[in-house]
């Protein structure tokens, strides 16, 4: 294993709940002096260097004389800790004065301020956690989607270690036995069928391959199902992006190029967040300020994961279709649909907007609840593939990779190589499947991986 060999050497402490005023806040100190500096400042029954793991102690966090709040000072005892360290978690009020006064006092003391995920990442480097139950961590904590954090926990718990433990099994049997060839490779013994070998190869492949797949769906749980609400000015955009939030938060005006800038909010369907984006109007303009919403625009749509194309049915339900058929030209990998809107303004529209389109009145709400229940299934299908694991790009990209080992292997097996040659490739696959699990790892690595957390975690 590559690392930093200090980690861990000083003691580090940071808030671990949210900033700002509440009712209470828990300030984390983790390292070889954590309980020789809380010392200093916790008076209770019982000095901490002499209290017994996994109990909690009250007292009074006191700085030069002067008691600053009540506390709660929670010990936990290396190796039997989060980190695998000393560490103490001290239970205050919450209030930006009070938690101030406690990290400064530590820091006045020696401590240090943790850096982003320093907590988690002295956990994997302790072996508390492998590396994709540590980025379980941060998933957990941003998931966007009950089904999120339910494959987040499955994760943490330990699901996708056990799936990665058994693959690299599997292949090290395959191994064990190619090298056991070489032993009698005098005798031309072939303690490995080449017909059982082809077949195991395929089925991890297809199993990686599988897993690798589902990157995508994963990143929707993890930060929500983006659509992109466009259309020509004057479609209803905002007033449909105000109805499906069920409040006014978007500008709604007759007159064209009202919105050119975009807003984004999130609604929950069923457990799952869909982040809408009510996007400028698009069409042919010379205003400058609307040109860069129009531009914007483009961007906010490659980032999507649905685009909604708004009609104005009173103007004829194919008013919108060379729009359409441009953005289907130019984003082929992100679906779209039509939503006929001001269906209230036709008499008679159920007979004359017979279509596959999604139709409604952001007006009157007729409709509403078809488009949420289209926008639902949208979410479900997108994430169907994810099932025990949230696959980041850091984990796809290995997993591809692995599965490329093992293409060479298995073309190895049907061009008649070696069990030596064939040992290779396998030997490469085994490697990579190792470090998504961490088993060897950089700096660089761990600085990715553990950039995204926040500070206290």
């Amino acid at each position: 294993m590559v690392g930093n060999t200090k980690v861990g050497s000083d003691t580090i402490c940071a808030l671990a709940t949210p900033p700002g005023v509440g009712g209470l806040a828990v300030v984390r100190v983790s390292g070889p002096k954590a309980f020789e500096m809380c010392d200093l400042f916790f008076q209770g029954g019982v000095r901490i260097p002499h209290a017994e793991g996994h109990t909690i102690h009250y007292g009074w966090w006191i700085i030069e004389n002067q008691r600053v709040d009540s506390a709660t000072a929670s010990i936990f005892r290396a190796p039997h800790s989060y980190t695998g360290e000393d560490v103490v978690e001290i239970g205050c009020h919450g209030g930006v004065f009070v938690v101030e006064q406690i990290t400064t006092s530590l820091l006045s003391s020696g401590v240090r301020l943790a850096q982003p995920g320093e907590f988690t990442r002295r956990a994997f480097i302790n072996g508390k956690l492998d590396l994709t139950q540590a980025e379980a961590v941060a998933d957990l904590i941003h998931a966007e989607s009950r089904v999120g954090a339910q494959t987040a926990a499955r994760q943490l718990s330990g699901g996708f270690t056990a799936r990665l433990a058994n693959l690299r099994q599997g292949l090290l049997d395959v191994i064990g036995l190619l090298e056991l060839e070489l032993d009698f490779s005098e005798e031309d013994v072939e303690f490995v069928d080449r017909t059982t070998l082809l077949r195991t190869l395929s089925e991890i492949i297809s199993d990686i391959d599988a897993t690798a797949a589902t990157a995508h769906s994963a990143e929707v749980l993890r930060a929500g199902f983006h659509v992109a609400v466009v259309g020509y000015p004057n479609v209803g955009k905002s007033s449909l992006f105000n109805a499906l939030l069920q409040r006014d938060r978007a500008i709604v005006s007759d007159v064209p190029g009202t919105t050119r800038d975009y807003l984004s909010e999130v609604i929950f369907l069923d457990g799952y967040s869909i982040h809408l984006v009510d996007t400028a109007g698009l069409r042919s303009t010379e205003d400058q300020v609307e040109l860069q919403g129009i531009a914007l625009t483009t961007s906010l749509i490659e980032q999507s994961d649905l685009i909604m194309v708004v009609n104005d049915a009173s103007l004829g339900r194919d008013h919108s279709v060379s729009l359409l058929m441009d953005l289907k030209g130019r984003f082929t990998d992100i679906p779209t649909v039509t939503i006929q809107n001001k269906i209230d303004l036709i008499p008679g529209y159920d007979a004359n907007l017979d279509t596959d389109d999604i139709v409604c009145s952001a007006q009157t709400g007729k409709g509403l609840d078809g488009l949420r229940g289209y926008l639902l299934e949208a979410v479900r299908v997108s994430t169907s593939g994810v099932s025990d694991v949230l696959i980041n790009a850091r984990q796809a990209h290995l997993l591809r990779s692995a599965a490329e080992s093992l293409r060479s292997a298995r073309s190895g097996v049907e061009g008649g190589l070696t069990g030596d040659l064939l040992a290779v490739d396998i030997r490469s696959a085994i490697r990579l499947l190792g470090d998504i699990a961490g088993e060897s790892w950089n700096p660089d690595v761990l600085e990715s991986v553990f950039s995204r957390f926040c500070i206290g975690k």
